[in-house]
């Protein structure tokens, strides 16, 4: 099977949309797909980057589905924290028919997607205050909500004669290296989840973080496919191909194409455009920091001549003593609730938030983000409504 995540359908990069190279990205796992007699494609959450995605992103989406399955491989979606649970999971039951297994909802913890006889549990991402309640979780944690998931799949596969078993999780696993284009999911709950949580499957197949890497043994991240921030400039984008038909699951690396790679440049304004060093970054997205004395006029328009795929300028003057960062760089780079105190700073000339705001303010970002969840459906935690949830 084929471990994939992450894709942020509809996403764009520093304004420039990158449906060219997701597409390029679905055209080249239906090869795979073809090519390695895949048996599943699994996605582990944020299939779209928003709730509401756009005609043209929900049509990408539908037609790589469509090939893949053509292909001769079931796909298994579940959502992330992105996505609308609700908008994702339509029709759902329907859609299992015809190779299409979705899961968004609470109640299929439990209940495997079954693959050439290996189970496959899919997670949905669970928000902490919203699900452990219902799943009667110990704590009202990432992890706590996710041990009291793993204890229904555990009693699943105790109940099930199938040797071999995979969980799907969107989850920020302890061990985890970051990158810049993540969104927090840390305020309302404890976010790290140790990877003993997935003990006793053979493989975890994790989304969230955008990098691929093995956080412990056959616990996994595939990464985003397409890089999304230029904290990814040196990812190399792809996904896992997972062969579970041998006595240890055999795991191989499959690299996704680029359609533009990435550039970070450093320098003066002058000794960037005609240092022939900088050649390979000409075709380049790139990201220039400059560090004349003084910032030099007109530095986007006289960099774009040499390097015209200049999406982010910098400023780190030679000499200079930098007290606060870019307000631009802080809104991409920090929490919300960092931004609302770093806000209240700059108004006070100085004087910080302290306890007591900082909770208040805590207090609110939380509160508009859960807001927001419920009414777009994005925390992947739905219920049927014979549960009671809407």
């Amino acid at each position: 099977m084929i471990h994939t995540s992450d894709w942020h359908l509809g996403r764009a990069f520093h304004q420039v949309g990158l449906h060219g190279a997701q597409s390029a990205f679905l055209d080249s796992l239906v090869e795979v797909v073809r090519s390695e007699s895949v048996d599943a494609v699994l996605v582990s959450g944020d299939v779209y980057d928003r709730a509401l995605p756009a005609p043209d992103t929900v049509g990408l989406l539908s037609d790589a589905v469509e090939r893949i399955i053509d292909a001769g491989a079931a796909v298994v979606l579940s959502s992330g924290n992105h996505d609308s649970a609700i908008r994702l999971g339509f029709a759902s039951r329907l859609l299992e028919r015809s190779g299409l297994h979705i899961r968004t909802s609470l109640d299929d913890i439990g209940r495997p997607v079954v693959v050439k006889g290996v189970a496959v549990h899919p997670l949905p991402y669970l928000e902490p205050s919203l699900t452990a309640g219902a799943l009667g979780a110990s704590e009202r944690t990432h992890a706590g909500v996710l041990r009291a998931a793993m204890d229904r799949v555990r009693a699943s596969l105790a109940e099930s004669a199938h040797e071999r078993s995979v969980v799907m999780a969107h989850a920020f696993v302890t061990g985890g290296a970051t990158s810049e284009s993540e969104r927090d999911i840390s305020v309302g709950g404890v976010a790290a989840v140790p990877p003993e949580v997935f003990d006793g499957v053979d493989y975890a197949a994790l989304g969230h973080l955008h990098g691929r890497q093995e956080v412990a043994e056959g616990v996994r991240y595939s990464g985003s496919p397409v890089a999304m921030s230029f904290s990814e400039a040196c990812h190399t984008k792809g996904s896992w191909l997972v062969d579970l038909s041998t006595d240890e699951p055999c795991v191989e690396f499959v690299a996704a194409p680029v359609e533009r790679p990435m550039a970070l440049l450093s320098g003066t304004l002058e000794d960037l455009l005609s240092d022939r060093r900088h050649d390979a970054a000409e075709g380049a997205w790139c990201q220039v920091t400059l560090t004349d004395p003084v910032r030099p006029l007109g530095a986007m328009e006289r960099l774009r001549v040499r390097f015209p795929h200049t999406l982010d300028l910098r400023f780190a003057p030679t000499g200079a003593v930098t007290t606060m960062s870019a307000y631009a760089a802080s809104l991409t780079e920090r929490s919300d609730l960092s931004v609302c105190c770093d806000f209240l700073t700059h108004v006070r000339g100085g004087h910080g938030a302290d306890d007591a705001e900082r909770a208040l303010l805590e207090e609110a970002v939380e509160g508009a983000r859960l807001r927001r969840s419920a009414a777009d459906g994005e925390t992947g935690s739905t219920t049927s409504r014979r549960s009671g949830a809407a």
